[in-house]
């Protein structure tokens, strides 16, 4: 099937770029071989309006967010809304950034919010009927997390209801504390750890199920 092309607007300039089932593959943020750094002369000159710049920051960032808002809402049109979302706030707020700590970690952090608002939009954060369905779920001691890589366990993980997916992006991906999250999502810490706990166990029977087939 021909792949179809979207046009993003940021700040003025045009960016032209393919749609995103080549960027399928979940990057582990641990694997040095995916670290990636980012030049702050690139970035004055994106605050500038250069359009060679804000194109080459799209570039390098749109492989590394793309996954991450998949992630968070589970569905690939949803998640090149999102980006787009997120890249608009990006520029928009990037004389925000002072160059303090990494430039991808203050980034993350603009298209995590905005996942956030998009799953907001769609009241897809409800938690007491998540919680409801999974109390009978059990967490094992040896946990069937570690079974799985990171690419596998990451595909499972968009398949978690909303509200248990999102606590454990945050948690378990992003490193966000349960103090932080209850804030960001207005719960309290308790149903933060709880959410996590129960998508834990979700994925652990998810991971069993998959093993005895």
């Amino acid at each position: 099937m021909e792949k179809k092309s979207r046009r993003c607007n940021i700040q003025g300039p045009e960016c032209i770029y393919t749609a995103h089932e080549q960027l399928s593959d979940l990057p582990d943020p641990n694997d040095t071989e995916v670290a990636e750094t980012f030049d702050l002369k690139l970035i004055e000159s994106c605050i500038k309006g250069d359009r060679a710049s804000q194109k080459a920051l799209y570039d390098r960032l749109a492989p590394r967010m793309f996954p991450l808002c998949i992630r968070y809402v589970s569905d690939r049109v949803l998640a090149e809304d999102v980006l787009q979302d997120g890249f608009v706030t990006l520029f928009t707020r990037l004389d925000s950034y002072k160059g303090e700590g990494s430039f991808e970690g203050w980034a993350r952090k603009i298209f995590v919010t905005t996942a956030l608002m998009n799953l907001r939009k769609k009241d897809a954060l409800k938690m007491s009927d998540e919680l409801d369905a999974a109390r009978g779920l059990k967490t094992e001691t040896t946990t069937q997390l570690q079974s799985i890589g990171y690419k596998e366990l990451m595909k499972l993980v968009t398949s978690l209801p909303p509200g248990f997916r999102t606590v454990f992006n945050m948690y378990a991906v992003e490193g966000y504390s349960h103090k932080e999250i209850g804030e960001m999502l207005g719960i309290s810490e308790t149903t933060s750890r709880t959410q996590f706990s129960r998508a834990r166990a979700w994925l652990q029977n998810k991971i069993k199920e998959i093993e005895n087939v």
